[in-house]
């Protein structure tokens, strides 16, 4: 599986030039508070061009943030389990997995390095690479509800 963070401009451009990868999952954040200062702002419509989309808007914050903009830790971020279950899904199928934020360093870093620490052990190559500074909120929580979703399918299998 290969995980590969995009800014919204790279993805939109892949799309333009028609070379967006066929079997490819996205992961794609977009932000409210542009939607608030740009009526006219959506997510990025990847129809035609890729069938698993997981959409999340949702802002970009730190911990030390989340108080100030009314979130504690654990009301923050609602889709990190379904988020875990599309990415197993995706796993499952064989696909790659697009991380895809407005500027490609910060919740889709996050994101790519819990996919990537939780499947290979290599998430600290996002954390090293200076193009991006990954939410180290959504890395944890994405993180832990890959384990989650992982020991429930285990129960599940050992109660058959």
């Amino acid at each position: 599986m290969k995980v590969t963070v995009l800014s919204r401009e790279a993805a939109e451009k892949m799309i333009a030039e028609g070379i967006f990868p066929k079997n490819a999952s996205v992961i794609s954040f977009y932000d409210p508070a542009i939607k608030r200062i740009d009526e006219d702002y959506s997510h990025i419509d990847y129809s035609g061009v890729c069938k698993n989309v997981f959409y999340s808007e949702l802002d970009d914050l730190d911990l030390e943030v989340l108080r100030r903009k009314g979130y504690t830790y654990d009301t923050y971020f609602p889709e990190a389990p379904a988020i875990a279950e599309f990415v197993y899904e995706a796993y499952d199928r064989g696909d790659d997995i697009i991380c895809q934020c407005e500027y490609g360093q910060s919740r889709s870093a996050g994101t790519a390095a819990a996919i990537l620490e939780y499947f290979e052990n290599s998430g600290i190559t996002i954390f090293t690479d200076y193009r991006y500074y990954p939410n180290q909120v959504i890395y944890h929580k994405i993180y832990d509800e890959l384990e989650k979703f992982s020991e429930d399918l285990s129960l599940m299998k050992n109660e058959k």
